[in-house]
């Protein structure tokens, strides 16, 4: 589910609406360690683009 979930991000990383609503979405699929891991593949990819975005999404999960 991950790596869909990394595709699914790529694919729509042109557009700012679209890649908050997908990332939204992946954050409810995933648990634990996949979670964790999408998190810092998003800030690798799209940190520089998306940070804020990226960071209000994971802040209010338990990722510890």
């Amino acid at each position: 589910m991950l790596e869909f979930c990394k595709r699914v991000l790529s694919k729509v990383s042109f557009d700012r609406q679209l890649f908050a609503k997908e990332l939204k979405k992946s954050t409810r699929w995933l648990k634990g360690d996949e979670l964790r891991a999408l998190r810092d593949w998003c800030l690798g990819q799209y940190g520089g683009r998306y940070g804020d975005l990226i960071h209000e999404t994971f802040q209010p999960l338990a990722l510890v």
